[in-house]
């Protein structure tokens, strides 16, 4: 996923997601909740994360992973797409999406997915 739209296509495919425009940029939610946001120029993404996950991304790749203002404290972290590994913006996203979404809601996309409950586009080889 090397543009925001790829990322978009993605992450609309997750249950229960919707898009708003929220200050100004893309803001993807579940249930009122955020769990990502995409930048103005479409370069970056923010991502909800632990604070250990968080930690560890930063250590491992700060060029491709930032500490975001406003919700960095918070344990988001911020994704350069063009440096981004696919796989791992895929397992980033769906993790943020895990921890946001209601159990129930998550318990059901497992259900539907036994193939470790990721979108079918997720399942396949990596660019």
């Amino acid at each position: 996923m090397r543009s925001a739209d790829e990322l978009r296509s993605f992450v609309l495919e997750l249950p229960d997601v919707e898009e708003r425009e929220t200050w100004g940029h893309p803001i993807f939610r579940i249930r009122g909740k955020m769990f990502l946001t995409l930048a103005d120029d479409g370069t970056s993404a923010t991502v909800k994360a632990s604070r250990d996950e968080q930690a560890s991304l930063l250590e491992a790749d700060p060029d491709t992973f930032t500490f975001p203002a406003y919700v960095g404290r918070h344990g988001w972290v911020q994704v350069r797409l063009a440096r981004a590994d696919d796989a791992q913006l895929r397992e980033l996203v769906v993790e943020a999406w895990r921890q946001t979404a209601p159990k129930r809601v998550v318990a059901d996309f497992d259900a539907r997915r036994p193939d470790q409950g990721l979108p079918r586009r997720c399942t396949g080889p990596v660019r």
